[in-house]
């Protein structure tokens, strides 16, 4: 099987979504705020336009730095904006 193909239980409900965004904040005690740039279609005119979002992300050992580039994952809420872990820092 190659990577391209994927098994309906690699794809199907459980599996957890990743993001990869670029750290902008590491103020808070173990969390960091990781901007996530998506390039969507505009609905009505069809030009491709950039949509960024916020996430708040879990960092235990505080190994991410202002400007990294970063892999996070969904995981279960740990505070009311906080619904994401760090996975790895991919560049620095």
């Amino acid at each position: 099987m190659s990577e391209e193909t994927k098994s309906a239980e690699e794809t199907g409900p459980g599996l957890r979504k990743q993001r990869v965004g670029i750290v902008r904040s590491t103020g808070m005690d173990k969390t960091i705020v990781v901007e996530y740039t998506n390039r969507v279609p505009h609905p009505q005119f069809k030009k491709i336009v950039k949509r960024s979002k916020k996430f708040y992300a879990h960092d235990e050992k505080e190994e991410a730095a202002v400007g990294d580039k970063v892999r996070i994952e969904e995981c279960r809420p740990l505070s009311k904006k906080k619904c994401w872990k760090l996975v790895d820092v991919l560049t620095h």
